[in-house]
């Protein structure tokens, strides 16, 4: 044991270069070890392709449909938008005229895609009715795109200037209607007299109506004509 601790002491500079020597042992070791991995998994992958692609088919088909689906519920949140609330859609006309064609294609549109969307998602992984309801989906989001931007561009200024007064006064009294600090008496009138501004003038889709004679109470009862909302 002393001999061999007199050699160390008489080579120890031999520790820098054996250093070296060891340490790319183990650096070698470790790039033969990490090709041996990549070449387990490229064999893996040439023994199981054909398994291996249809997985990869079958997961960009789902991502595909839940892509397609989604564009389709986010156009669906835009137009309930305008559909269930009344003053917005007073504020935008254009969206429930028919007699505007872009309003006719996208309410046109929008029951194409929603005629194309089965109620079992599995449906769509037959490709031509994907690409079919794709096709459709796409259509209802451009033609609504387009809906959309003429009535922000247009807003109420095709109204007589008694038709725009006459709903500024709908919106004030529909905003009572809504108000659930006002008495039920008072929500009751306010609506019955936004309905009467409106008459000739714009028609408000039913679910809006539904949705606020459902806020003050479901069916409106009948109340004085001379019972008046509080200012």
């Amino acid at each position: 044991m002393d001999g061999f601790w007199e050699f160390v002491g008489s080579y120890w500079w031999l520790v820098f270069p054996l250093s070296g020597i060891a340490g790319g042992w183990v650096r070698g070791a470790r790039k033969w070890d990490e090709r041996r991995r990549r070449d387990k998994i490229e064999l893996y992958r040439l023994k199981h392709a054909d398994r291996l692609a249809a997985t990869e088919a079958e997961e960009s088909l789902t991502s595909e449909i839940e892509r397609v689906v989604a564009v389709h519920a986010d156009t669906d949140r835009r137009w309930l938008e305008y559909e269930l609330d009344a003053v917005k859609m007073l504020e935008h006309p254009v969206m429930t005229d028919m007699r505007e064609q872009v309003t006719v294609d996208f309410h046109r549109a929008r029951r194409d895609a929603e005629g194309l969307r089965p109620d079992d998602l599995d449906e769509l992984r037959d490709r031509r009715r994907l690409d079919r309801y794709r096709e459709a989906v796409r259509e209802y989001q451009l033609t609504f795109d387009v809906a959309e931007r003429e009535a922000r561009r247009r807003l109420a200024s095709d109204l007589s200037a008694e038709e725009r007064r006459a709903v500024d006064r709908a919106k004030k009294l529909l905003a009572i209607a809504d108000d659930a600090g006002a008495s039920q008496a008072e929500r009751q009138s306010a609506y019955r007299r936004a309905t009467r501004e409106l008459e000739g003038i714009i028609v408000l889709p039913d679910a809006a109506t539904d949705a606020i004679e459902q806020r003050i109470a479901g069916a409106l009862e009948q109340t004085p004509e001379d019972e008046q909302p509080s200012a």
